[in-house]
């Protein structure tokens, strides 16, 4: 089998490691891929996405695997193309990727399919958003892609202007709307569930943790790290979520005739009146994806691909029990910027741990900076408490300038 993946982070280095385990001899392709991702898959250089369908039908890749968010929705659409071309893509076309690439669509959608979700208006301007806002706290989201920084949870008027002055005036993130939503409580969970037409199959679920700071501190970021078990919701929340959430979001795709094949994400808040929708990622969430994925065990590559021809094949995966933790290892200046070029040290000295590369670049003197999240520590266990412990000392085995890493993953939200 040959499969190419789109992306260069480490939630690509997280699924392309999982598809090297699961399938020892196939051939994989990254595009763009990164210097730590090419010591296991093939880095494929292409202008744009044209050329890279056509690279893959030049190589006769038999599956795509959308790990990276933006292509989906960049020009045609990665899997747009892909179905052009015959190749099976594991990834929604353009027009079911909204779900993540606008929030207003996302609203109107859990909206029109009375599924959960916190009370919204959308504000065109700076004045109108202003205007929308009643009360505080509020949360205030950018209606477009922004690497998970498009989101602020403004507890005063002056920290919503600030937001307001990012978007509308700055336009830090591009154009875009704002939403303003209200702002819901309680403690977050991520469903990943894996989207064929009208079947899915609910996947081991997690928990990120976006703030930069200890005790959820400080600007919002991509995530800063992330415990994954099946122990993180029992049986009855989970059939709650399914009959709530999960069942009617991929009926509503169906009856909107939005084809979807591809991992889907569930960002939820489970307040004191049951689940609710934050939003979807229509693609695995990082850094989640690489606590949940050392967990997979089975036919891990075939199974994606029987995903992207229209069959999903539950039974050729599942996962392991026990806990799995991310801690994430930042770059000075992070998340208002990030410093490039600072030397990582202490890799080869990592034991009992999986370390993704998530902004890593090879230099002179061996891996540098080169992002925001630098590295993924992960470490699983029988217990939380285990698992944690390893990926804190494996972490502790790694240094470089300006490091920023929190102290209470798996720790917060459990005690």
């Amino acid at each position: 089998m040959k499969i190419l993946v789109t992306g260069k982070g480490g939630r690509e280095h997280a699924i392309i490691t999982a598809l090297r385990e699961s399938a020892p001899d196939t051939k994989i392709f990254a595009y763009p891929g990164s210097d730590a991702i090419s010591e296991i898959a093939t880095r494929v250089e292409a202008k744009d996405l044209l050329d890279l369908v056509a690279f893959m039908q030049r190589e006769k890749v038999d599956l795509c695997v959308a790990g990276e968010e933006a292509y989906l929705v960049k020009d045609r659409g990665l899997a747009n193309l892909c179905a052009e071309a015959g190749i099976p893509c594991w990834g929604p076309v353009k027009e079911a990727a909204q779900l993540e690439a606008s929030k207003a669509f996302a609203k109107h959608f859990l909206k029109r399919h009375n599924i959960p979700t916190a009370a919204f208006s959308i504000a065109h301007t700076k004045h109108e958003a202003l205007r929308a806002i009643t009360t505080y706290p509020v949360v205030l989201k950018f209606d477009g892609l922004a690497a998970g920084k498009g989101v602020a949870v403004c507890q005063t008027e002056a920290e919503a202007v600030a937001f307001l002055d990012e978007v509308f005036t700055s336009r830090t993130f591009g154009e875009g709307d704002m939403i303003v939503e209200e702002c819901l409580t309680g403690p977050e969970i991520s469903i990943f569930a894996s989207v064929c037409d009208g079947s899915y199959h609910i996947l081991m679920p997690a928990r990120d943790y976006k703030r930069i700071g200890d005790n959820d501190q400080g600007a919002n970021t991509g995530g800063m790290g992330a415990v994954a078990s099946r122990q993180l919701a029992d049986a009855e929340l989970l059939e709650q979520i399914e009959e709530t959430i999960v069942k009617p979001t991929v009926a509503g795709l169906q009856k909107d005739g939005l084809k979807y094949r591809g991992f889907l994400y569930f960002g939820i808040m489970l307040t004191p009146q049951g689940p609710q929708v934050l939003e979807y990622n229509c693609r695995f969430g990082d850094p989640e994806a690489e606590a949940v994925l050392p967990m997979v065990r089975g036919d891990f590559a075939y199974y994606l691909l029987a995903g992207a021809q229209g069959t999903l094949k539950r039974d050729l995966v599942h996962f392991v029990d026990g806990w799995s933790v991310c801690v994430i290892l930042a770059s000075a200046g992070y998340p208002a910027s990030s410093r490039n070029g600072d030397v990582i040290s202490g890799l080869d000295g990592v034991n009992g741990a999986r370390v993704f590369h998530c902004g890593t670049r090879k230099g002179e003197k061996g891996f540098e900076t080169n992002g925001g999240r630098v590295l993924a520590v992960v470490s699983q266990g029988t217990t939380r408490d285990e698992a944690r412990d390893k990926a804190y000392q494996a972490a502790e085995a790694i240094s470089f300038d300006g490091l920023q890493r929190r102290s209470d993953i798996a720790k917060m939200h459990f005690e």
